[in-house]
């Protein structure tokens, strides 16, 4: 297992020094952000009064939409980066302890374009990545990030962002060799024409998959497997594993998680609430907000590294 951080050791070292001196930084981004807010009500309320007033028909609605949701943003500006400078140094301190380095605003990265290119993840109009974990772990590369993506849909003044996807991307180096691809998800994802039943086969990445038939028939009511190898893929797949799969979405109240063997990699995907979110605006539950990123980052990484330890 990965050695957990001792949160009284990083408490008294550089990241209690660098918290402390957040204090008064998120001061001055609450005054700041106060001050915005009574510039915008001086600005934005005649503004509003006269298109209120003004025979503009419905087209009021998007221009008061647009000048409050305008307002907002920028009034917001400096606590958002204050409470960002705070959640980087906060998850900086926690990657150093383990080893790892750690960067908020990341690209799209390897592990998201396997993800995608098998499937693993829904169609998107837009896209958003951040909190990059990498290096190794328990000797093994590591990377894990977030990404969130959302589908624009409706039309005209009815058209609005909706998610579809928000949760950890991650890949590990496995710690057994194997040599054919295979794929774990949730059943019934990929249905045959008419949604009469599951499909036999997948082709992703340029490669054809065939649906596994598991040894363990309780498998099929909850996961699919496709493989390019069905004898590996019975190897890789048994009832510890399949437990270990259910343990990670439960530690995160996610679901839809997905695997993905390939090239000496494990992908794992999982949708979940937003993570490792540990910058507050009040300095007082700065302990509170470091201690529940290493519980979280702590747990998703034990059960990772479970989930690469196929037991025989």
């Amino acid at each position: 297992m990965i050695e957990r951080p001792d949160v009284n050791d990083l408490m008294a070292g550089g990241l209690g020094q660098f918290l402390h001196g957040q204090i008064a930084v998120r001061e001055d981004a609450k005054a700041s952000t106060r001050n915005r807010y009574f510039i915008c009500a001086v600005v934005a309320l005649p503004i509003l009064g006269f298109v209120w007033f003004a025979p503009l028909g419905d087209v009021r609605f998007f221009i008061t939409a647009v000048i409050t949701m305008g307002a907002l943003w920028w009034s917001r500006i400096p606590i958002n980066k204050a409470k960002k400078q705070t959640k980087s140094g906060i998850n900086a301190a926690i990657a150093q302890a383990l080893g790892l380095d750690y960067q908020h605003d990341c690209d799209a990265g390897h592990g998201f374009a396997r993800a995608r290119a098998h499937k693993m993840l829904p169609s998107f109009d837009r896209s958003n990545f951040e909190d990059l974990w990498q290096g190794e772990m328990a000797g093994k590369p590591f990377t894990l990030h977030e990404a969130h993506l959302e589908e624009r849909r409706g039309s005209g003044k009815n058209r609005h962002w909706v998610t579809v996807f928000r949760g950890p991307v991650i890949t590990i180096g496995f710690s057994r060799q194997f040599h054919a691809t295979t794929l774990v998800e949730r059943a019934g994802r990929h249905t045959k024409l008419l949604f009469f039943g599951e499909k036999d086969r997948l082709k992703v990445d340029g490669q054809v998959l065939d649906k596994a038939d598991m040894v363990h028939p309780d498998f099929e009511d909850a996961f699919t497997v496709f493989t390019s190898d069905q004898t590996e893929a019975r190897y890789l797949v048994h009832p510890t594993y399949i437990e270990r799969l259910i343990a990670l979405e439960n530690a995160f109240r996610g679901k839809d998680i997905k695997t993905l063997f390939k090239d000496g990699e494990l992908t794992i995907v999982l949708k979940s609430e937003n993570m490792f979110e540990s910058g507050s605006l009040d300095h007082n539950r700065d302990r509170e907000m470091v201690e529940t990123c290493v519980s979280q980052f702590m747990a998703m990484a034990d059960l990772c590294a479970q989930l690469n330890e196929v037991e025989r």
